[in-house]
């Protein structure tokens, strides 16, 4: 007769190879951080899943779209059969399916200046901001800053080619980046002494063709999702302790 092996046993072995670099005692710590990830688009996604892989098992996931096919060519759950899913649901399912012990809070909400207060955020050990709202993103910044919460915040990513020319700065040394000149100037007109976030060294390309929303960026399948995973990095990192 076949045994199933216990759902203790199969968690130790899930992080075996973190274990190998960062010690049981690191991952038990991991395990027990709450982070929210506001968008779940090519950076949002794949951040998602690098945190639920490294071991984050309460995780609050944040977007008011739907999938598109729009977002094939670069997003983790953009697949042909979860076109027109929330992505929540799609999100949700995936992460699910890496580790069903994983608790996900879903919200299918679209953040601004008058619900900031809803997403309860003191509640958080980190937050990811990885939204394309400009307004957005300065409400969260500046929320977050006001009340001391750890945050990072992704800038543009789109109209790029290489994701090596991505880095994890403060916002106010950050250069190449028309997104984060933007956000920097309102925040220090806010007050706002501080934001780190993942940007690129790369100068934008100018589309060659222009989609009904003129503002829409092009993108490569691999840009966004390694802002994700630089963004996913610095979180974890903040949670390992070093002797």
């Amino acid at each position: 007769m076949k045994v199933r092996p216990s759902l203790f046993w199969w968690n130790m072995q899930r992080y075996k190879r973190i274990e190998m670099l960062i010690g049981r005692e690191n991952i038990e710590n991991i395990n027990n951080k709450k982070v929210i990830v506001f968008g779940l688009g090519g950076v949002g996604g794949s951040l998602c899943e690098a945190l639920v892989r490294s071991g984050i098992k309460n995780i609050t996931i944040v977007d008011d779209d739907l999938v598109d096919i729009t977002n094939l060519n670069r997003q983790l759950i953009a697949t042909e059969s979860t076109i027109g899913a929330k992505k929540v649901d799609a999100m949700e399912k995936r992460l699910v399916e890496i580790d069903k012990t994983v608790k996900v809070n879903k919200i299918h909400k679209r953040l601004d200046r008058n619900n900031i207060e809803y997403f309860d955020l003191e509640n958080y050990d980190y937050i990811a901001d990885a939204i394309d709202s400009v307004d957005a993103k300065v409400y969260l910044a500046k929320y977050a800053y006001e009340n001391s919460l750890n945050i990072i915040a992704s800038m543009g990513a789109g109209n790029r080619f290489d994701p090596s020319k991505l880095r994890i700065d403060d916002i106010f040394k950050t250069s190449m980046d028309p997104l984060a000149r933007v956000i920097r100037s309102r925040l220090k007109k806010l007050g706002v002494k501080k934001l780190s976030v993942v940007y690129s060294l790369e100068e934008a390309k100018k589309p060659l063709i222009k989609l009904e929303k003129q503002s829409t960026p092009g993108s490569m399948p691999y840009v966004p999702p390694v802002a994700g995973m630089l963004m996913a990095s610095y979180i974890i990192n903040s949670f390992i302790k070093n002797d």
